[in-house]
């Protein structure tokens, strides 16, 4: 062994026992911390960390108390499962915690903490927020862009109904719920499609689907610098190198999309001014890179190609998989309990009919449906711990201080089945929506709380209303055996069925005609 390496085995030596020591006078209770598990020196609690992660922390809450102490290596975590401690971060405490813990993934992938999600609480990030409830999510902006989720809906149908148009079919439904969510999404940032039979640039829809998918799995992979501080000077698993080749990779491509529009909006500029025709410019912006593109025109400060970069990131990362899984779980939930599948298409016999397709106009009708979509999202939401928020400033929770830069995790699997809040938690019941008061139907927040909470709600139950209601009105539904359908969770961050669905399908005989326009 050469002196290098013994030099280098002594300062680790010595940074492990500074490390140690530090770990233990943080442990000190020189606050009034929440119950904790006992802690390894340097890791913490990071060895308890086995399996699902929700569950896991769910087990460890169920013993320790519903306010949780963890040590995840230097980094001090919160987790919450008490509805009261949940209501008191979010309303005495928000503003505090309206920061993001900064981790790797935030710096290479989401342009340095400044998408919405990873940014700290501020000026950038209020406008961003603002521009998305503004311009993507309002009333009038979801009413503009219904025809784009319509479209992919009746593509989705006439595929469905080309294989079960004659008879019961066994289809395959995961990969066509993710070309459902993805292609609507990128319609509605881009005016394009990348998945599906009619693509234009097979090349571009192929390279769009490799980053997307790296872009998940990177986002959701666990990383030991996060928490360790002697591993951030090491690439644990080369995830750093991966990180740093998709950045490039993602923002050569978002940015060909950005310039793709600005060069067609200045080539139609030239044609109207060419033409006289002062609203051709205006008619032809339709697509939220517009409308981006727009805003930096008159506010070059608050919307730089950067900037719109990260917004077009985050409305793919966000408002795809989370969507898709969630119409899967509710198929599945459906599949397995056939009296709610016939109370549900009941429901739309009576309320749409059979002479043509239900649109999102029709959603307000149909109680039930919704209620389907809420004990979904109760029993599988699609974020089962909310994405986590870090304290600036020392604070309390209860009877408990908050040492500034916690981290908190709230644990909305948990609360969604507290047999506390919830009668006979762990069934599906979408009538106790309709029974319950407001009390216990406050506490499904799958899209979280507070002004970090999810702006998309709206969308995202635009999107599976129609999609599941549409689904139901136009097909019988079967399952492939008389076994039920596997409701096994699966790894990932938005909690993924370990078993893709798959299900007999026939159309409806009422709906044949209808379908056989599509």
């Amino acid at each position: 062994m050469d002196q290098a390496w013994w030099y280098s085995l002594v300062l680790l030596f010595f940074f492990l026992l500074a490390s140690t020591k530090l770990f233990l006078l943080k442990q000190t209770p020189v606050n009034h911390l929440p119950p904790s598990p006992f802690a390894l020196p340097i890791i913490g609690h990071l060895h308890l960390i086995k399996g699902s992660l929700h569950r896991t922390l769910s087990s460890l809450s169920n013993k320790y108390g519903p306010v949780l102490h963890l040590q995840f290596g230097f980094r001090t975590v919160f987790v919450i499962t008490s509805p009261s401690a949940v209501e008191e971060c979010f309303t005495k405490n928000d503003i505090i915690f309206a920061n993001r813990p900064r981790l790797l993934s935030g710096k290479h992938l989401n342009y340095d903490y400044t998408t919405i999600g990873a940014a700290s609480y501020g000026h950038h990030w209020r406008n961003l927020r603002r521009f998305t409830a503004l311009q993507i999510f309002s009333m009038n902006c979801l009413n503009k862009s219904s025809l784009i989720r319509q479209d992919e809906i009746r593509l989705l149908l006439g595929k469905l109904f080309k294989d079960a148009q004659h008879g019961f079919a066994k289809v395959e439904l995961k990969s066509r719920f993710s070309e459902l969510a993805f292609n609507i999404i990128i319609r509605m940032v881009a005016g394009k499609r990348y998945y599906g039979d009619d693509l234009e640039d097979l090349e571009e829809a192929s390279q769009f689907r490799d980053i997307i998918s790296e872009n998940f799995e990177l986002s959701g992979a666990s990383n030991p610098g996060d928490f360790v501080p002697f591993l951030q000077w090491i690439d644990y698993y080369g995830l750093e190198r991966r990180m740093l080749t998709l950045k490039a990779k993602t923002d050569t491509f978002l940015q060909s999309l950005i310039d793709e529009c600005r060069c067609s909006r200045e080539s139609n500029s030239s044609c109207s001014l060419q033409s006289g025709n002062s609203t051709l410019q205006e008619e032809t912006k339709t697509t939220m890179i517009d409308v981006m593109l727009s805003l930096q025109e008159t506010e070059p400060e608050n919307y730089t190609d950067t900037t719109i970069k990260g917004i077009i990131l985050i409305l793919l990362i966000a408002g795809t998989d989370t969507t898709s899984v969630t119409i899967e779980w509710a198929m599945s939930l459906l599949l397995n309990h056939q009296e709610v599948l016939k109370k549900a298409k009941a429901e739309l016999h009576t309320n749409v009919g059979h002479d043509r397709l239900m649109d999102e106009s029709d959603l307000p009708r149909l109680p039930y449906l919704q209620g389907i979509i809420n004990e979904t999202l109760r029993l599988f939401p699609a974020v089962p711990l909310l994405s986590p928020h870090e304290s600036s400033d020392d604070c309390t929770i209860g009877e408990f201080d908050v040492p500034k830069g916690t981290v908190l995790i709230i644990n909305a699997w948990a609360i969604h089945r507290d047999p506390k809040l919830w009668e006979d938690p762990n069934s599906f019941k979408p009538e106790r929506f309709g029974e319950m008061g407001g009390e216990a139907k406050k506490w499904l927040i799958p899209f979280g709380l507070g002004r970090r909470g999810c702006p998309g709600s709206g969308l995202a139950n635009r999107v599976v209303g129609l999609a599941l209601g549409t689904l139901i009105q136009c097909f019988e539904w079967e399952r492939v055996s008389e076994e039920e359908v596997d409701m096994t969770e699966g790894a990932g961050l938005s909690m993924p069925k370990a078993k893709p669905l798959e299900a007999m399908c026939k159309a409806h005989q009422a709906m044949i005609y209808t379908l056989s326009g599509l």
